[in-house]
């Protein structure tokens, strides 16, 4: 049997054929457009998604064997905004997670409404990213569009629905909806009543490893292949990636250092931090996760090298660093506001400590350090929460630096797994396939018998002492410098 995991990403779909084996057989990506109408709004039109990923599979398919694939499933870019009509038309362009629209509609929800009420009904405070306030804002800006509203689904879900007619998303995405009640795994009827939305406008609930359909006929003759090929739901795209990481299973960690940064520990049991610094998540394997996501991470280094430095050679800027856990200049990565645990989309990057004889490679290392403390950052709130991790694996651009790595593990203290293939929420995509088709009888079995770990480092007691001092510093910067920066 063959399975293909669909990663629907901001600017690209990237897809995976892979075995029953999990051997990855061959890959293709296709780009799409980014809109934005004004500033600080994100959109894209969904048929772009479509049309992308019809174009991506038939390279994807072209020379195998089709009559072998049994399934296909998805990792897809969260919390954005597809709202349909009754004819299945797409109303307004969705709005994207990255979208900034929504800050009137955000203090509602967490000041009027109160973050404890959300937290009772979602597990999750209000961010400007979240589904709930963008469906606010088009009731408020555009009523004429809200009135027409008969499904709404996000990203990756409306892939599903063009391929099977399943109007459906499973539980880890939809935990980013602020429409969730994560505990109960069930819609929450306070907010659906806050949003002024019913329960019919949105998809049933599935988790990440159902089947929730079959393909199209017409689909399936388009790419040549079988109409009794199986959808799987699949996954938000952190989750998808970390099936794709083997990060199942309690206590397990991922670190991942792409565009944005995520610190993704999976749990057995359902919690939630007292200030919700950290988002509550059904996890992809039927149970939950907790999850810091810093909005400005491995874009901090490609930002300070492209713009700034103008500099192309990465690997060459960071042979002058000869010494860590002693270096004077602190960075604050908040180029794009910050999310966790701050929750706060005025926070600006800054530099500070420079002195006459602060050099090109101080600046480069206080990027890489700065992003490092601003995870640990969340990573304090799970251990306030108890949560007790030795070790994680760390995935994403930024983990290709070997410099990277080892900053990561001495700030953070934990032992950092380098894993043999690294695709991200495509891979995980085509796992959560193989479960769903019976290859494997669950998604800790699939990742056990999938991921690989290629090398680990460890953290030098020396340099985790040196980092500890400098952390305590870091961590006092921001609170001095909060009511700075809305006048910046």
């Amino acid at each position: 049997m063959l399975f293909i995991g669909v990663d629907l990403g901001t600017s690209a779909v990237k897809l995976l054929l892979m075995d029953e084996t999990g051997k990855i057989l061959k890959m293709a990506s296709k780009e799409y457009g980014l809109s934005f109408p004004h500033p600080g709004w994100s959109e894209q039109d969904p048929q772009d998604w479509y049309s992308q990923s019809i174009a991506g599979l038939k390279e994807l398919l072209a020379g195998c064997d089709k009559s072998q694939v049994a399934g296909i499933s998805f990792g897809g870019q969260m919390h954005g905004l597809v709202a349909l009509d009754d004819k299945d038309q797409v109303i307004r362009p969705a709005i994207l997670w990255n979208d900034g629209r929504t800050t009137k509609q955000v203090a509602y929800l967490n000041e009027v409404i109160g973050k404890d009420k959300l937290s009772a009904y979602t597990a999750n405070i209000a961010f400007a990213g979240f589904t709930a306030p963008k469906i606010l804002w088009m009731k408020e800006e555009e009523p004429e569009n809200f009135a027409r509203i008969a499904k709404i689904m996000l990203p990756k879900d409306y892939l599903a629905y063009r391929l099977s007619g399943s109007f459906c998303t499973d539980y880890s995405d939809a935990s980013g909806m602020l429409l969730l009640d994560v505990k109960n795994r069930k819609w929450s009827e306070e907010m659906l009543a806050i949003c002024g939305i019913s329960q019919e406008q949105l998809p049933r609930l599935y988790e990440s490893y159902e089947v929730v359909g079959t393909l199209f006929p017409k689909v399936a003759e388009e790419l040549g292949l079988s109409s009794e090929v199986k959808v799987i739901a699949g996954a938000g795209d952190n989750a998808a990636a970390a099936v794709g990481t083997g990060t199942v299973g309690d206590g397990a960690c991922n670190i991942s250092l792409g565009t944005s940064g995520t610190i993704f520990i999976s749990s057995d049991q359902f919690g939630v931090d007292e200030k919700n610094a950290l988002h509550s998540f059904a996890h992809a394997n039927g149970k939950y996760h907790l999850m810091g996501c810093m909005l400005s991470a491995a874009s901090c280094n490609k930002w300070w090298m492209d713009e700034i430095l103008q500099e192309k050679d990465y690997v060459a800027a960071q042979k002058d660093i000869k010494t860590l856990g002693q270096n004077h200049v602190y960075f604050l990565p908040y180029l794009m506001g910050e999310r966790s645990p701050h929750n706060d989309p005025l926070a600006r990057a800054c530099f500070m400590g420079m002195t006459m004889d602060t050099g090109r490679a101080d600046m480069i290392q206080a990027v890489f350090e700065g992003v490092a403390f601003a995870m640990r950052d969340s990573l304090e709130v799970a251990r306030s929460q108890g949560i007790d991790i030795k070790r994680t694996k760390i995935c994403g651009g930024g983990a290709k630096s070997p410099l990277w790595c080892k900053i990561m593990a001495n700030v953070l203290n934990l032992q950092v797994d380098l894993l043999e293939v690294e695709e991200g929420p495509a891979l995980g995509g085509a796992m959560l396939a193989a479960v769903g088709c019976g290859a494997y009888g669950s998604v800790e079995e699939a990742a056990d018998a999938i991921v690989r770990v290629a090398d680990t480092i460890s953290p030098e007691p020396a340099l985790v002492e040196a980092y500890e001092k400098r952390y305590a510093t870091f961590r006092q910067i921001y609170p001095a410098l909060k009511e700075i920066f809305p006048q910046v």
